[in-house]
């Protein structure tokens, strides 16, 4: 395994390279000096990198960031797996039954006319009969109760039990018994008797129903209003006559293959929709969860497979039930699984848990080659952008940084945390005078105002990894956005400045004389709170750093508020909000 992985990162490694090493004028990462100094550089994959504790070098870089390797497996059970004891069981009477949504179909919208070729006929019906040629005849004749038509010059014709598909034969058989020469006979069967039957058992609204002989089930069972979902079963519906089971219908065959079988109905039978049988319960990644009716005691797990509409990627799946020895929870994979009895009452879980052994990132700003790269899973920054091609005197690779959407998370996640304690704070005292009861109210208003507008905030998720002329080398996370930016002259202002505006960059001014040559603040701004974002998105106290070419320069606005206190809160989450977002929050 190790040496796949070995060959797996040279592979993917040389692919990035290849990609840009037809472009001439480009300037490698690793051209000339690499983007991080030779001993910070990513060691092999097969080797576990920084040492066991993720720290970056000897030299006092920040350490990477995090990532969450611990396994999803209970390795203290021989059937590990994500697997909480204390987890509830989904109970199978809570989920819709498979088959719910069947008789929302309109089946009894159209009655059925009784002409298919499997229909036999029965006393009541009418046939158009044509005779041409040697004689001439033509009338509609009706199935008396003796289940016979009367055929002029020929007689009576028993017809009962005929298929109509096999009439025309029938009745051409005994008029050519008579007029043997230059005879053509026409039959149509023009109209069938109707047919009540009783629906009953668990279904919405029995009754009885009136159809054609050859109405399917489902038109009788939607029009009582379609099966109880809670104990009707989807899978036992008997058709009775005369107090004898005639057919037994599973609607499974129906909803699964399409196969609906033909019941002739008579006057008088009876649909009886029977108790919903034993059940299991399908969660997970499946396109919906259902409550699958088992035909018998038990299935294996390849029927439930078959049954249930699995989502990609589903690689495991957790089976949890009671049986006579006790509570069970087995994780197999989905092979295991398919020769696994289920029982009723049991859980099955499908779950796509099989981790890739790939990332996705994506590159912006000054760089030659594709935007997108697939890496292996344990890929560092430093290694993928020495493979990385770049105009050399375009790009700023030292102010590279990464958006990451884990911490985008954070961000917001902390961002309303704040919010939360400053409203928790500030709101709900009780006043004590009404001088200070409409001060309170005010205050009020304001910090509902601000809250509103900075949760509408969205971070960037920016995560800086550059420090002075290094580049802390993180492990990459899937989804990262990689910006490697370009060289800028131009100094950007935002914020509470008189004129915002882009300015020429000029050696040796300070944050104040841009902002001075911009007009200088606006009333409501805090000159105490400049801050200054620097292109590798770092975001500082324009007091604490030289301005350098690309940066901007970002004046935040003052709490408008005499309450000392409450200014503070909000100054600071002004400052958050500039942190997580590079934007100045209007007041």
């Amino acid at each position: 395994m190790k040496r796949a992985a070995s060959f797996f990162r040279a592979g993917c490694l040389v692919a990035v390279a290849c990609l840009n090493a037809n472009l001439a004028s480009a300037q490698s990462f690793d051209s000339g000096s690499d983007i991080l100094p030779q001993g910070q550089q990513a060691q092999s994959m097969t080797m576990q990198p920084q040492g066991a504790s993720g720290q970056q070098g000897a030299n006092g870089q920040q350490a990477a960031q995090a990532v969450d390797d611990t396994p999803r497996a209970n390795w203290n059970s021989d059937q590990y797996g994500p697997f909480d004891p204390n987890q509830a069981q989904i109970d199978p009477n809570m989920l819709p039954p498979f088959g719910a949504n069947l008789f929302s179909g309109g089946f009894r919208g159209v009655m059925a006319d009784g002409l298919n070729p499997a229909y036999t006929i029965k006393p009541g019906d009418q046939i158009n009969l044509r005779v041409w040629g040697g004689v001439e005849m033509q009338q509609v004749l009706t199935v008396d109760s003796q289940g016979n038509v009367f055929l002029p010059g020929i007689g009576p014709l028993n017809v009962q039990g005929t298929s109509n598909s096999e009439l025309n034969k029938r009745v051409t058989s005994a008029i050519k018994s008579v007029y043997p020469e230059n005879v053509q006979v026409y039959t149509n069967l023009q109209g069938v008797q109707p047919v009540g039957v009783f629906v009953t058992g668990y279904v919405k609204n029995p009754g009885r129903y009136s159809g054609t002989p050859s109405d399917s089930i489902l038109y009788f069972l939607d029009q009582a209003g379609g099966i109880e979902q809670t104990l009707g079963s989807y899978r036992q519906i008997v058709v009775k006559r005369n107090g004898r089971a005639i057919e037994t219908v599973d609607l499974y065959d129906f909803l699964i293959n399409g196969n609906m079988p033909r019941t002739q109905f008579r006057d008088g039978d009876t649909v009886v929709v029977e108790q919903r049988g034993p059940a299991v319960a399908v969660v997970g990644d499946v396109e919906k969860p259902f409550r699958y009716e088992l035909a018998g005691e038990q299935l294996t797990g390849g029927d439930v497979t078959n049954l249930a509409r699995l989502r990609a990627g589903v690689s495991h799946v957790l089976l949890r039930g009671s049986r006579p020895s006790g509570p069970i929870a087995r994780y197999l994979t989905l092979s295991e699984f398919r020769e696994a009895n289920v029982e009723k009452g049991d859980e099955v879980l499908y779950s796509a848990d099989q981790r890739a052994e790939s990332i996705v990132v994506q590159v912006e700003g000054s760089y030659y080659g594709p935007s997108r790269y697939v890496l292996p899973r344990d890929a560092h920054l430093g290694e993928f952008l020495n493979a990385i091609s770049v105009p050399k005197s375009m790009t700023s690779y030292k102010d590279i940084s990464i958006r990451r959407e884990s911490v985008k998370e954070q961000q917001k996640e902390s961002l309303n945390e704040s919010l939360d304690r400053l409203e928790q704070t500030y709101l709900g005292y009780p006043s004590r005078t009404a001088k200070e009861g409409e001060i309170q109210v005010r205050q009020a208003e304001l910090i509902q105002k601000f809250v509103q507008k900075a949760r509408q905030t969205q971070p960037t998720g920016r995560l800086v990894v550059a420090r002075g002329d290094n580049i802390a080398d993180v492990r990459l996370q899937d989804g990262d956005v990689i910006t490697i930016p370009e060289i800028s002259d131009s100094v950007l202002l935002s914020g509470e400045v008189t004129i915002p505006q882009a300015m020429v960059f000029t050696p040796g001014m300070s944050a104040n004389d841009y902002i001075q040559q911009a007009g200088g603040f606006t009333p409501r701004a805090d000159d105490d709170q400049v801050l200054v974002v620097h292109k590798n998105g770092a975001v500082v106290h324009a007091g604490d750093t030289k301005i350098r070419a690309g940066d901007e320069i970002m004046v935040l606005p003052a709490a408008p508020t005499s309450n000392i206190e409450l200014a503070s809160s909000i100054t600071q989450i002004l400052y958050q909000v500039a942190v997580a977002t590079k934007v100045a929050l209007d007041l």
